[in-house]
């Protein structure tokens, strides 16, 4: 404690802050660590697994039509209106899921601060007064028809099929949040790589081995999206599973937006509601760094507290093991001063066709539930699951349970035999009333 107030004083006084987070001498691929140069003089350390698999195997096409209706009113009202495929929320504990054909399903969004609800279709007609006369009562008035001030049509087809470690063209991509590093995800990483899986995982620039710039604009939220950009695109396949932590959620958001044929499924683990990234102005990480350094021992334990269910020695552990909440105070408050994302409001969200798993920590402090229950609400594809003895670093508290929800959804595929036979009745109705046309054509001719 001591020291660190040294530190923060002389920080002061010479105007410099020590940086934590310094790279790895060698470049080399070593124990599966890899140094990428996305930028000039911007290095990050990525770990990449690659194992042993034999080539994909031919699987059935299985589209899914993905068709919504995304109405934005001038009030802030959001309307979405479901016209293709809804898949159904229960599809854990098995390894295919139904699908149900072409239902429309319109829902109205409110505050995520609210309880959201749906719309009656068949709405029940108030009671209104008894006249005991034959006089009848006068018709309610015609309320205008609001005109939406924005609407997006989503109407594309998606291919979703069972990811296998044995398939060579799958890939799984891990991205940390504020604080955290690639080790957070070491659980997650050698789980997965045993089944054959390849697994990516990058330090963010400033956190765990990559170089740590000295410069705020360094680490704003486009200037570490395009930092992944350059990570996906150098290690894609033709299926990719995106999983991210808190504001790593954002980022895989991000790439799902931008390659929705690449991106074949995304799980958010406490990553909060589909709202525009701002950062906060009375935040405790406006405070000068020199500041923030002295006060380094104080938030290391909040993050301790509010971060895991549980604050034993195991904990700690966990936390030094995973490098979390090792960073420059410099990079800590450039990190929540660049949380500026405006594009990425709940249309955005509305607009994602790819499959997402949502997994909560019910002892979470820092993102509460309702957060990620609004989520699933915009979300097309969403399955939300809570893990009650879990908190804000559930993947490192729970790694069993967190790794088998991960491998049953990677597994998971949408049921297509209801869809086809779903189509089939149609057929055999439409082939019905064209005969029944037929015949009753005849027989007005026979007349």
């Amino acid at each position: 404690m001591l020291t660190s107030i040294t530190d923060g004083i002389l920080c002061c006084l010479t105007g410099k802050t020590d940086n934590l987070v310094l790279p790895l001498e060698s470049s080399k691929p070593s124990d599966g660590f890899e140094f990428v140069e996305v930028k000039p003089g911007r290095v990050l350390r990525v770990r990449h697994i690659v194992p042993e698999r034999q080539p994909p195997e031919k699987q059935a096409p299985g589209d899914v039509h993905c068709k919504r209706k995304i109405s934005v009113y001038r009030d802030g009202q959001l309307v979405i209106e479901n016209l293709g495929d809804v898949l159904h929320s229960e599809i854990l504990q098995c390894q295919d899921g139904d699908l149900e054909p072409c239902s429309t399903v319109e829902v109205e969004l409110a505050d995520y601060r609210e309880i959201a609800s749906s719309p009656d279709p068949n709405p029940v007609p108030l009671p209104g007064p008894v006249h005991t006369g034959e006089q009848k009562p006068a018709p309610p008035p015609r309320r205008r028809r609001r005109k939406p001030k924005r609407t997006v049509l989503i109407d594309s087809k998606r291919v979703i099929s069972s990811c296998k470690g044995t398939h060579s063209d799958v890939a799984l991509f891990f991205v940390h949040g504020v604080g955290g590093s690639l080790d957070i995800w070491s659980s997650q990483l050698d789980f997965f790589s045993r089944l054959g899986y390849e697994v990516i995982a990058p330090d963010l620039a400033g956190h765990g081995a990559s170089t740590a710039p000295q410069i705020a604009a360094a680490y704003t939220f486009y200037a570490l999206a395009e930092d992944l950009r350059a990570i996906f695109k150098r290690y894609a396949r033709k299926r990719n599973i995106l999983i991210g932590h808190s504001y790593g959620v954002s980022f895989c958001t991000f790439l799902a937006h931008e390659y929705p044929d690449l991106v074949h499924k995304v799980v958010m683990i406490n990553g909060g509601g589909p709202t525009a990234l701002e950062p906060s102005l009375c935040s405790i990480f406006q405070l000068p760094s020199c500041v923030l350094h002295c006060l380094s021992p104080c938030l290391a334990w909040s993050f301790l507290k509010a971060g895991f269910a549980r604050q034993g020695a195991k904990e700690k552990q966990l936390l030094k093991q995973g490098n979390a909440f090792n960073v420059s105070p410099f990079v800590l408050r450039a990190m929540m001063s660049g949380q500026y994302w405006p594009e990425g409001d709940e249309v955005y969200h509305a607009e994602l066709t790819t499959p997402i798993l949502l997994v909560h920590g019910m002892c979470d402090k820092f993102v509460p539930v309702d957060e990620d229950q609004r989520m699933a609400e915009i979300l097309l594809f969403a399955f939300l699951k809570v893990i009650e003895e879990g908190s804000h670093m559930v993947m490192m508290e729970c790694p069993d349970t967190v790794n088998t929800l991960l491998h049953e959804f990677f597994l998971w595929e949408p049921d297509m035999s209801k869809k086809s036979s779903c189509k089939a009745d149609v057929e055999k109705t439409v082939s019905a009333c064209e005969t029944l046309t037929t015949l009753k054509h005849h027989k007005s001719v026979d007349k």
